[in-house]
């Protein structure tokens, strides 16, 4: 079930930052003074394939494989980097979504399983 990560650190002039984990996912929000959210990401899957569902107000989605840096053999582990990758099984990540986030605020799991319902593979 995901938590809340106290006192993530904020950075003066940007929106304000929440963080919620657990096992399997990383949610990561941003809200404007009002609290409404202003993106998010949430990345999922973490203890195999990877990839972080990102919604933007200003930019809308991306879908993204999540290269965590660490198969470069012989060399140091890398900077984690998002990779494009559209395909996204969504009705899996919505009941997922929707069990580990109890212990969340109503509204908040509700914008973000709308969001993801709302999501559309981008054309090329």
């Amino acid at each position: 079930m995901l938590y809340e990560i106290p006192h993530v650190k904020q950075i003066p002039g940007e929106p304000q930052r929440r963080w919620f984990v657990d096992d399997e996912f990383d949610l990561m929000l941003w809200l404007d003074t009002q609290q409404q959210v202003l993106g998010f990401q949430l990345a999922y899957d973490k203890n195999q394939d990877q990839h972080a569902l990102t919604w933007h107000l200003a930019q809308g989605f991306s879908h993204d494989r999540i290269d965590d840096g660490e198969n470069r053999p012989g060399r140091y582990k890398g900077t984690p980097i998002l990779l494009p990758n559209g395909l996204l099984h969504s009705h899996r990540l919505l009941e997922r979504f929707r069990a580990a986030s109890q212990g969340l605020e109503p509204a908040l799991v509700e914008f973000i399983c709308a969001k993801i319902q709302s999501y559309v593979l981008p054309t090329p």
